[in-house]
């Protein structure tokens, strides 16, 4: 596949999980059985449905609402080292990662509702750090999560670059939503493993400019014209 020089984007924002790293199915996994055993009983596909692209603190605030109680001291801590435990044993990155970013000609960073440890983390295991380093944003680092702009518009302002010459790569509803906020062109991907059916659909009917499913194919997509 020949190297695609992007003719209108100077900057490619990526969110992390389920886009970089198939993380969604184990992290949802953990997380079930984890909210289980404390007797808030869930399935890996209702922690996916509910909670794909959220950041955990908004997770957390959503469990204990819907629960009407606090959650233990520590919990997300504990969640945190059995995903790291799951994610050392079986994280692989997206198919076609690899090939995708040696014909990615054009500068990226990562934008991810997860934190900075766990972003670092799963991006290390996975062999794909030194492709994004230093340019990590977290959600940490800005007041509001996603489905707000500020993640995005904090990411594009680290790296000199105006909104409208940005395009977000993004699985997730809320990821969606915060791109479009953020007047950010926005590339839904529907390949990871927690993608099931309609997960396309779904991601096109939140807004999603265009939604592919083989990540090697992103190149082409940018190197593209801008849609109208």
């Amino acid at each position: 596949m020949p190297s695609l020089e992007p003719n209108h984007t100077r900057l490619v924002i990526f969110d992390c999980d389920g886009v970089l790293v198939d993380s969604e199915p184990l992290a949802c996994r953990v997380m079930a059985r984890e909210l289980t055993a404390l007797g808030y009983s869930l399935t890996p596909d209702d922690c996916r449905d509910r909670f794909t692209g959220v950041s955990m603190k908004t997770v957390m605030a959503r469990i204990e609402a819907d629960w009407r109680r606090p959650l233990p001291a520590g919990f997300e801590d504990h969640l945190r080292d059995k995903d790291f435990e799951a994610f050392r044993a079986e994280l692989e990155p997206v198919p076609g990662v690899e090939e995708m970013l040696a014909h990615l000609d054009i500068p990226r960073c990562v934008a991810s509702s997860g934190t900075p440890e766990k972003i670092r983390f799963t991006l290390t295991v996975t062999g794909l750090i030194g492709a994004f380093e230093p340019h990590l944003f977290s959600a940490r680092m800005v007041e509001h999560g996603k489905p707000a702009p500020d993640l995005f518009l904090h990411a594009a302002q680290r790296m000199d670059t105006p909104p409208e010459a940005c395009v977000v790569v993004e699985d997730s509803i809320a990821g969606i939503a915060a791109a479009r906020a953020a007047s950010m062109r926005v590339l839904g991907f529907a390949g990871g493993g927690h993608a099931g059916p309609g997960y396309a659909e779904r991601l096109a009917a939140a807004g999603a400019d265009t939604v592919f499913t083989q990540m090697p194919d992103l190149p082409a997509l940018l190197a593209g014209p801008a849609p109208a």
